[in-house]
């Protein structure tokens, strides 16, 4: 479906451009019924214009790429590569130190005689004479990074390449998986909607839902709206999709999920209303809209070009400022938490396609966003463009730029506004409800320009109460690198932040390693993106590293996490691994062991006096993990960084509690 519009011309006078400056004051004003005049012209064709491909269906490539031969590696690479094997050391350490305490009792007791060390370890000191005493892959490691300087002066880049690439493989190789060792977290997956319908019945997806216990599964997002169709039979959409019309797969799932201890949260594709891949499947025209816009053709939205379907992509989209259109959402979101015990809603496509301002190639032209945005400003914002044109005057460009930020405000404001009255709607409904949201992790301003999604204030207004990162990444770096500017200084209200991890074309050692990388981050845990790429390999190293699914309470979670390292202490004061001034340990001893009880106590008794305590006994829990304490282990600085990750993480799975608490 493509049309392009032209709008009665309308002149732009100085007092609208006035109006344009301030107009986040009279965006939120309502439209009331459809009265905006279009006249049709001929759209752009497809195939005329460079693609702009949709970052949905990519993943962000390696950081390290080594090819074979004595080629020399580039100075960042080789940095890369040494960073990396450090991190890997202490990432393997982590799995391997929580396998080994496992079964030991959180109660911190300590020797009569003090320890003896063999490495003051302040300090990372990979040269030392340390003894690998958690593994002897971990002695290789070690060997290879004290060699590593003479062979990048010899320009030996043949044999640094091999032995790093054997190294690394020996590391992912000595992961434990005799038993399972991962601390309580959230693990969740994205169940699609092809695997739901090659389940076929509920007898299938009981099948399916076991496999996802076994391999400790918390939290299903089960596709529930995909292409425009909802996969139960609905009052609200126009039609179900017609591959499960003989059954309700979501009625199934919440039952089953709920059986096995999993919440379950439906996943919804928002804006994004059609799917040219889906109509092959169901032998429909490729350009078929889907059944929203096919019934409503003016909810769409449009590209500059009059294209409902971006060039290079394949997904028509509504115009999110339409009222009818979000009207229908909502009451379709609605519907499901009346109807069904579902766990959570996770929006998913809650923004515009992908767009590049800077090739003119932009998207939000629907008959609803065009008439709004004209009668705010008085101009039509297909007269706008991005670009600088240089046949104007300095004071036309001026307005042009004004007027082309105004626009994209405008834009971005329909999806915040949007988020704000779905939540508020379905908070109405059940307090508990989980909201979450399927996110890009690019830079902000990058989003804002070329998706309007914002996510970042949705997080803060505490309309969405998990940020899922679509951290799509090629190796662990790169994964490393698109989290950390999300985990690390910024907070996001009480909003918890977790990662996705893209397991189609990884190895099962690579996934396992992003998996341990989001461990050791300050996150609660990781969403695996999909349940279509499952296989029996995977299936196995789930099973076999971690257990069955944790409480999902953010209250249990925090304290059965925290209980994970008192084992870990406890483990390490055992070996006379760990150590710090007698008077100082013996006192953090008493805090820990103090935090745990105060921590059983709110679990069993939820109160803010209890919250109080808790919160001030992390604190001084936290307050002797300095470089004064001497941890023997091969990366003790990563050990210390980890610790206080985990820390971090208790902390905001508490106000996280609190926001919860607050809403009820």
């Amino acid at each position: 479906m493509k049309r392009r519009f032209s709008l009665n011309g309308m002149s732009c006078s100085g007092g609208q451009i006035l109006v344009a400056l301030v107009l986040a004051v009279a965006l939120g004003q309502g439209m009331g019924s459809r009265v905006w005049a279009i006249d049709p012209v001929r759209p752009s064709p497809r195939g005329t214009s460079p693609v702009v491909t949709d970052p949905a269906s990519e993943v962000a490539p390696a950081v390290i790429e080594i090819t074979p031969g004595r080629r020399p590696l580039p100075p960042v690479v080789a940095l890369a590569m040494e960073q990396e094997l450090k991190n890997l050391i202490g990432r393997l350490e982590s799995a391997l130190l929580l396998s080994q305490s496992r079964d030991l009792p959180t109660t911190l007791t300590l020797a009569e005689a003090e320890p003896v060390l063999t490495a003051a370890v302040g300090t990372v000191d990979l040269g030392s004479e340390l003894s690998p005493f958690l593994h002897p892959t971990l002695a290789e490691a070690r060997q290879l990074l004290q060699d590593w300087p003479t062979l990048l002066a010899e320009d030996n880049h043949e044999a640094l390449k091999e032995r790093w690439l054997a190294v690394r493989d020996g590391l992912w190789e000595s992961f434990p998986r005799e038993r399972p060792y991962a601390q309580p977290e959230i693990r969740a997956v994205w169940l699609d909607r092809g695997t739901i319908v090659g389940a076929r019945n509920p007898e299938g997806l009981a099948r399916l839902f076991d496999r996802l216990a076994a391999a400790g599964i918390t939290t299903v997002f089960f596709e529930t709206v995909n292409a425009g169709y909802p996969i139960y039979p609905s009052q609200v959409a126009p039609e179900q999709n017609p591959l499960t019309r003989r059954w309700d797969p979501l009625a199934s799932a919440v039952e089953l999920a709920h059986a096995r201890n999993m919440t379950l949260h439906a996943w919804v594709w928002v804006f994004a209303a059609g799917n040219e891949r889906h109509n092959r499947l169901l032998n429909l025209p490729a350009d078929y809209p889907g059944p929203l816009l096919s019934r409503y053709p003016h909810w769409a939205g449009y590209d500059n070009r009059g294209n409902t379907i971006p060039i290079g992509q394949d997904k028509p989209f509504l115009d999110p400022a339409n009222p009818e259109a979000r009207s229908y959402l909502i009451r379709l979101m609605s519907e499901m938490v009346r109807e069904y015990n579902i766990d959570g809603i996770h929006l998913d496509y809650i923004r515009y396609p992908f767009q590049d301002p800077g090739a003119n190639r932009t998207y939000g032209y629907g008959e609803a966003a065009r008439w709004n945005f004209r009668n705010i400003t008085g101009v039509d914002p297909l007269e706008l463009s991005p670009r600088p044109n240089p046949s104007l005057s300095q004071g036309q460009q001026l307005q042009q730029r004004v007027l082309w930020d105004r626009w994209t405000e405008f834009r971005i404001h329909q999806v915040n506004s949007f988020v704000a009255t779905l939540s508020t709607t379905l908070r109405r409904q059940r307090p508990g409800l989980v909201i979450s949201a399927a996110v890009f992790a690019h830079p902000e301003h990058e989003r804002l320009q070329k998706i309007q999604q914002d996510w970042g204030t949705w997080a803060k207004a505490g309309h969405i109460d998990w940020v899922v990162l679509m951290s799509y990444a090629q190796d662990t770096s790169r994964f490393e690198q698109l989290l950390r500017p999300w985990l690390g200084g910024q907070t996001f209200g009480s909003a918890l932040v977790i990662p996705g991890i893209r397991i189609y074309n990884l190895s099962t050692q690579a996934a396992l390693d992003q998996m341990q990388t989001a461990r050791d981050l300050p996150t609660p845990g990781f969403a695996l993106f999909a349940a279509a790429d499952f296989n029996s390999s995977f299936d196995t190293l789930l099973a076999q590293t971690q257990a069955t699914p944790a409480p999902s309470a953010p209250v249990p979670l925090a304290l059965e996490r925290y209980q994970a390292l008192q084992r870990e202490w406890n483990w390490l004061l055992s070996q006379q691994k760990l150590w710090m001034e007698r008077s100082v340990l013996e006192q953090w001893v008493q805090n820990v062991n103090q935090l745990e009880a105060d921590f059983i106590a709110l679990a069993d008794s939820p109160s803010q006096r209890g919250l109080d305590r808790v919160q001030q006994g992390l604190t001084r829990v936290r307050e002797p993990l300095t470089s004064q304490m001497l941890i023997e282990t091969a990366n003790s600085a990563y050990r210390l960084q980890v610790w206080h990750h985990r820390l971090g993480t208790i902390e905001h799975l508490l106000r996280h509690h609190e926001a919860q608490q607050g809403r009820r």
